[in-house]
């Protein structure tokens, strides 16, 4: 195994904290959330109690300010142990940048203490029934009124961290014949009359996981509301493009710590397991094909922390950070199902890890803009046709 090069001691100790955390008040509870649905809003307190969340805002928005590789420690533990139900990777490196930085002092100020602290559940309203991974396509929109207000109104689905959510960044149209310079982001919060929670999607995977969908109903949304007030009006399209890239690196990261995991346990598994009066690590096919998959793991492990040195260096593309999602997830995918083989018919029962791995792992191609549209743009970058 090459040796990684992208953590120092600081990092280490780090790790070895949040995998005694995880392993001692995450991973035990999972499978019950799993039946619930949901994970317990508890564990968001004590993540908050802990310093775990938001750990990469600066101190003086609340966070410890700390580089982006204490939250690759995360994601690496989480998906390492198989807890995929948390959504704090959503909520800590994805919804509190946005408001870090795009948002106002004010909205700053009121917001990201208490995301910090777990006392307030965020999410970010993408996805559409009828919009995906095209974000131009969407139909929500926020109509402006002659008193200043937008008036919001749509539906959106697919929404990790939906059900839990206080507080939702919403993507709509302000301009809906302006294409993509007409998408505004909107701060809506519990509470607000019109704003409606439906109900917990049930998924193939990801089980804990709170999905849900959101529906607005002439919610009234003023200038406070709009993401770093009137200057932002109109420039939300901008801002997703250029947060992106590390959203989909992250999903990179899950998909090979998961890999990783789903081979040290089917080692372990192989080892221990017997057919036809020996184990069935012994045989040829087995071996040959954990060479395999530990080599094209430790491949994608190599370029996934070279872009990450790249994310630290302000140089990470949205070529890379797209090939690295497609490959990565493509791999994780191929990884579990492998896996799932050479566990036999244990491999098909929910109680293995790796089954449950190889329901996760499936929605990892589809999300953060699908596989497809990934090589879109890695085309587009070699300078080949697209629209």
């Amino acid at each position: 195994m090459i040796e990684r090069t992208l953590f120092d001691a600081d990092h280490e100790a780090f790790r070895d904290s949040f995998r005694k955390f995880v392993d001692k008040e995450v991973a035990p509870p999972h499978a019950a959330w799993e039946e619930q649905g949901y994970v317990d809003r508890q564990i968001w307190n004590r993540a908050g109690e802990l310093g775990f969340l938001c750990m990469t805002l600066p101190e003086n928005l609340g966070g410890l300010g700390v580089d982006r590789r204490f939250s690759v420690i995360q994601f690496e533990e989480l998906s390492r142990a198989g807890c995929t139900g948390i959504g704090w990777s959503l909520h800590s490196e994805i919804v509190a940048p946005y408001i870090a930085h795009y948002g106002t002092p004010e909205q700053q100020a009121r917001l990201l203490p208490a995301m910090v602290r777990g006392e307030m559940i965020s999410a970010i309203a993408m996805s559409e029934p009828a919009a995906g991974s095209d974000l131009q396509g969407i139909k929500t929109t926020a109509t402006p009124q002659p008193d200043g207000t937008w008036l919001l109104n749509g539906s959106k689905t697919f929404i990790t961290n939906g059900w839990h959510a206080d507080l939702v960044i919403v993507v709509a149209k302000t301009q809906p014949d302006a294409g993509a310079k007409g998408i505004s982001l909107f701060l809506v919060e519990r509470g607000m009359p019109g704003f409606e929670k439906g109900k917990r999607l049930k998924k193939l995977g990801l089980k804990a996981q709170d999905t849900s969908e959101l529906f607005f109903n002439n919610v009234r949304l003023g200038p406070q509301h709009l993401l770093g007030g009137l200057p932002q009006l109109n420039q939300g399209f901008a801002a997703l493009m250029t947060e992106l890239p590390w959203e989909r690196l992250q999903i990179a990261i899950t998909a090979v710590a998961a890999a990783q995991a789903a081979v040290d346990q089917t080692v372990a598994y192989v080892r221990e397991r017997k057919a036809f009066g020996t184990t069935v690590g012994h045989f040829q096919n087995t071996r040959y094909t954990l060479a395999e998959l530990q080599t094209e793991v430790q491949i994608a492990q190599v370029f996934v922390d070279r872009c990450t040195q790249a994310l630290l260096e302000g140089k990470l593309t949205t070529t890379e950070a797209s090939m690295a999602k497609y490959w990565c997830s493509d791999l994780q995918c191929k990884v579990m199902d492998e896996c799932v083989q050479l566990h036999g018919g244990y491999g098909y029962m929910w109680e293995y890890p790796i089954t449950r791995a190889y329901a996760d792992a499936r929605v990892q191609r589809i999300y953060g803009g699908t596989n497809e549209i990934m090589k879109e743009l890695i085309s587009r970058s070699l300078g080949l046709g697209g629209r």
